[in-house]
């Protein structure tokens, strides 16, 4: 089953601004991925770094719809267990440009050995490695429908 990892612009797209038409059509396909978790059609899998930037958002309604999402239907965690290995590899990826939070997601997906990491970040999007295939949501739904 593929394993997949949402970083917080993810989560958070589906409140953004809907007038705008690539936000409304990427907040369609990852209401349309949480569907796919939800019926344990793909895994979903997150870490601390997941936890903090949830806790940091403002918006106290938002962050309770996606806390309880994760919390309900998650299938594997990423800790600070594992905080040397995410450290070690996240410094390889900040130095070819990605912001140290992106760069700890993808590592935290990388170790829990993810599929598909994804995200609307158009920064993190341009990032590439053979470890992992990074994908906005759009582009993993057209993906999902081959399998």
């Amino acid at each position: 089953m593929l394993k997949i990892y949402l970083d917080n612009c993810c989560y958070n797209r589906p409140f953004d601004d809907l007038s705008f038409e690539r936000n409304r059509l990427e907040a369609n396909a990852k209401i349309f991925i949480q569907s796919l978790v939800k019926y344990k059609s793909v895994m979903l899998y997150y870490s601390f770094m997941s936890q903090i930037e949830v806790d940091d958002n403002p918006f106290e309604e938002n962050k309770a719809c996606i806390l309880n999402f994760i919390n309900e239907n998650a299938s594997g965690f990423i800790g600070k267990n594992h905080f040397t290995e995410i450290e070690e590899l996240a410094a390889k990826i900040i130095n070819t440009g990605i912001k140290k939070k992106d760069a700890t997601h993808l590592a935290c997906a990388i170790l829990a050995k993810c599929n598909y990491f994804i995200t609307t970040d158009d920064r993190v999007l341009k990032y590439k490695t053979d470890e992992i295939e990074i994908v906005n949501p759009i582009k993993f739904i057209e993906i999902w429908r081959t399998f």
